[in-house]
């Protein structure tokens, strides 16, 4: 597939444009614990329908999906921490959250530097 890619400039400009969203999505997470993925969250939204049927729109989406999925748990936790009882559980929901989301945008980066795509 690595053949395929560097004869198609388009794909190629894909793989390039989910690259840097990886990148944007981890600086945001690094540096705001998130907040500010909202920005290449937009940018995946407008994209992804320009890779359908390329592996490349599996990013999109996988990127899509880790970054709701970490909002729900934030959110969560975020629920526990207004109890006076949850604020050790909350603790735990938010670093369990941080751990997974992390896993999550060094997978995809890895597999997309692969050419592989993400489980749909």
């Amino acid at each position: 597939m690595t053949q395929e890619i560097m004869f198609d400039p388009e794909l190629q400009s894909a793989k390039n444009l989910a690259w840097w969203l990886y990148l944007a999505h981890g600086a945001s997470f690094l540096f705001s614990l998130g907040a500010l993925s909202w920005i290449p969250l937009i940018i995946n939204f407008i994209k992804r329908g320009d890779t359908a049927g390329t592996f490349v729109y599996t990013h999109h989406s996988w990127q899509i999906r880790s970054f709701l999925w970490y909002l729900f748990w934030m959110v969560i936790g975020g629920v526990a921490f207004a109890t006076v009882i949850g604020i050790p559980l909350a603790f735990a929901i938010w670093a369990l959250a941080w751990i997974w989301k992390a896993y999550r945008l060094l997978r995809g980066f890895l597999d997309l530097n692969d050419n592989k795509p993400m489980p749909v």
